[in-house]
């Protein structure tokens, strides 16, 4: 199977470009591409991928990217913890995702610029997750300073099913997929159902994630067209992150919480259309989204009788659309495909509000604000064929986006508006049928938060506050190779460099992220899928990052930065009923403070699944930790203060532990 995928990889994927890339069902990880892609550092995960991996949240399918971890530090309903490139992306600043063309990532967030939550997608209706690591294409945009995701849906399902899945601490989750073909067209319906306790000592986290997703496809007007309706409905308890004094004085254990009333809900409502003819590509969509988020980082720091509980709000509906024609031209006897495009999008945001609480419960508020983010993007760009071997890509884009801030401090409204050129260009040579060299280059940006794009006043102190730039601009290169035997082996590999005009911190006792100084990052990645034969395969992955901010100063480290991510793994097909999967995660230490004295532990985690399977039904056993690691998914070293520490607060590492070792249990009927 592993080779049959292998071979037909350039012909799907030139299909992919030219027809609609929905209809392709793959069942593997593309990422030989040889002679289609304009990078050595950018794959397509298939279908088939996503149900070999063993996964403790739906949401780590971003770790089949390579070089990227995908980690939590708070309740399952929250946004993840994103690693690549040497960035700790928060909940997704720095990495563009979208689904069908609806953007993922949320502008002017209330809990963190580029908020980049999955927990909408129910993975069994995704055919293929496209990704490109670097900003390279013309089509890129926002958020897309170290890569891009794009997720697709499926316009046809390789099952109808039933799954039923049980777990340790009452983990429950439940999927149902179907289609029904009508007179014109097809209608895909698929469900799903979560619970969860958590293996939290004080915590019950209660989980109650509800996903459905409704897609008809028909052909119209000589293209292609879906229409899709999704909607997302979650609650939530959250254990947050600790800090290791607690556990070391015995007041709490590593899965203990010292606050026990901290959790959120969260809604996801939206509506998309997708039109694909021959040249012409065209979507549209309308989000509905809210966010009730409640959190304590540092205890009684800031209030020592109330605690420094705060809630985060926020209440938005995005609409937009993006409309790409393609054409031929011949220029010197040179082909040349152009592609031109538009973009736009609209957050008309009602509530972006921070507010302290106890247990819960309003006290005051610290900044309540509704504002409205427009951004308008146009872009060209032009791939040239010189000749079989030799092809180059070049591509410019314009960035527009205008915010309008109405605070309830009067100083801090006001209005804002930006705008950036980004140029962008690759070469790719073919050396031969089995190895290409690529060299790329391009700009790119991400924008920050609107409301700090017009302050005058800080709401916490009441002292002035600097603005910070609504773009932030990005620069970056690679020098690639990738080589594909079209037998047994694949290996990809990267140099690369990323400059970042300013850079986005965590600040643990706000709990969100500020504008820092700008910074440099380079690296190297190394990927490679060797086929042993039909039953076996093993692949491997490292990313090898050098981070710094880009000052005259011993301080000049990148906190939360990431030098080392690497991965394993060896998939088993035994025969044509059984199955098993063995997955090695590790993160190396990260650096916790500017100065490098404080790091964190690496992590490392072990995950295996085992399936069987017939013609009409499928027993899959997941073993998750299988060393019962106690490592941590986060570490952040910052001040906080228990009841009876001194006013000033204690410097500590806080951190939130991987879950320990767990069972699952999954059924499936397939029709």
């Amino acid at each position: 199977m592993g080779r049959l995928v292998l071979a037909t990889i350039g012909i799907l994927y030139g299909a992919a470009v030219h027809a609609n890339i929905e209809k392709i069902t793959v069942y593997g990880h593309r990422a030989g591409l040889i002679g289609d892609s304009i990078s050595a550092s950018s794959g397509i995960i298939g279908q088939g991928e996503l149900q070999e991996r063993p996964m403790l949240r739906s949401t780590e399918m971003l770790e089949l990217i390579p070089g990227m971890a995908v980690t939590q530090h708070s309740g399952s309903g929250k946004a993840n913890q994103y690693f690549i490139r040497g960035f700790n992306l928060d909940h997704g600043t720095d990495f563009a995702t979208n689904i069908d063309g609806m953007p993922i990532n949320m502008r002017s967030h209330g809990h963190g610029q580029g908020y980049t939550d999955l927990n909408f997608i129910i993975p069994e209706t995704i055919s293929t997750i496209s990704y490109a690591k670097g900003s390279y294409d013309a089509s890129q945009g926002d958020f897309s300073t170290a890569g891009s995701a794009n997720f697709f849906i499926a316009n046809d399902l390789q099952h109808q099913q039933v799954e039923l899945s049980l777990g340790e601490n009452n983990y429950f989750r439940g999927v149902a997929l179907g289609a029904a073909d009508l007179s014109d067209g097809k209608l895909i319906g698929a469900t799903e159902w979560q619970t969860y306790a958590g293996p939290w000592d004080n915590v019950d986290e209660d989980v109650n994630k509800k996903n459905a997703l409704l897609r008809y496809v028909t052909n119209m007007q000589n293209g292609n067209l879906s229409v899709t309706a999704m909607a997302y409905d979650n609650t939530w308890n959250s254990a947050d992150q600790i800090p290791q004094r607690a556990v070391d004085q015995g007041l709490i254990s590593e899965l203990g919480s010292l606050d026990t009333s901290l959790g959120g809900s969260s809604s996801r409502y939206s509506l998309s259309a997708n039109w694909q003819g021959n040249n012409l590509q065209a979507n549209a969509y309308v989000i509905n989204y809210d966010l009730d988020l409640f959190s304590n980082f540092s205890y009684f720091l800031n209030d020592p009788i109330n605690g420094d509980q705060f809630n985060q709000q926020d209440s938005r509906t995005i609409s937009g659309g993006a409309l790409s024609y393609q054409f031929d031209s011949h220029g010197f006897s040179i082909p040349v495909q152009h592609t031109v495009g538009l973009q736009l999008r609209h957050d008309n945001i009602d509530n972006v509000g921070l507010y302290n609480t106890k247990d819960t419960v309003y006290v005051s508020t610290v900044r309540q604000d509704s504002l409205t983010e427009t951004s308008y993007s146009s872009y060209w760009q032009s791939n040239l064929t010189f000749n079989s071997k030799l092809e180059a890509t070049v591509g410019v884009r314009y960035d527009y986006i205008d915010a309008e801030v109405n605070s309830d401090i009067a100083v801090n409204s006001g209005s804002a508006n930006d705008d950036q050129i980004s140029f962008k260009a690759s070469l790719n040579y073919l050396i031969n049928d089995s190895l290409a060299a690529y060299a790329n280059w391009g700009e790119s940006f991400h924008s920050n938060d609107a409301r700090g794009a017009t302050i005058s006043i800080d709401p916490a102190t009441l002292t002035p506050a600097e603005t910070v730039d609504l773009l932030v601009k990005s620069e970056g290169a690679e020098i690639g190779l990738r080589y594909f035997d079209k037998q047994n082996f694949n290996l990809s590999a990267a140099l690369w460099w990323l400059e970042l005009e300013s850079e986005l911190l965590f600040i643990g006792d706000a709990g969100n992220t500020e504008a820092s100084d700008a910074s440099k990052r380079y690296g190297i990645e190394l990927s490679a899928y060797y086929w042993l034969n039909d039953s076996i395969s093993i692949d491997a992955e490292a990313s090898l990052t050098h981070s710094r901010l880009d000052i005259n100063d011993v301080n000049d480290h990148i906190e939360g930065a990431v030098p080392v991510v690497a991965s394993t793994g060896v998939n088993w097909h035994v025969n044509d009923n059984w199955q098993s999967s063995l997955r090695l995660r590790h993160i190396g230490k990260r650096t916790l403070t500017a100065d490098n004295e404080q790091r964190s532990d690496p992590l490392t985690v072990l995950n295996g699944m085992v399936s069987y399977a017939q013609t009409h039904w499928k027993v899959s056993f997941e073993l998750l930790n299988i060393l019962d690691s106690d490592d941590h998914d986060i570490d952040y070293y910052y001040e906080s203060r228990l009841p009876g520490e001194s006013n000033e607060g204690v410097e500590d590492n806080h951190f939130h532990p991987i879950e320990p070792r767990t069972v699952r249990l999954s059924l499936s009927l397939l029709f």
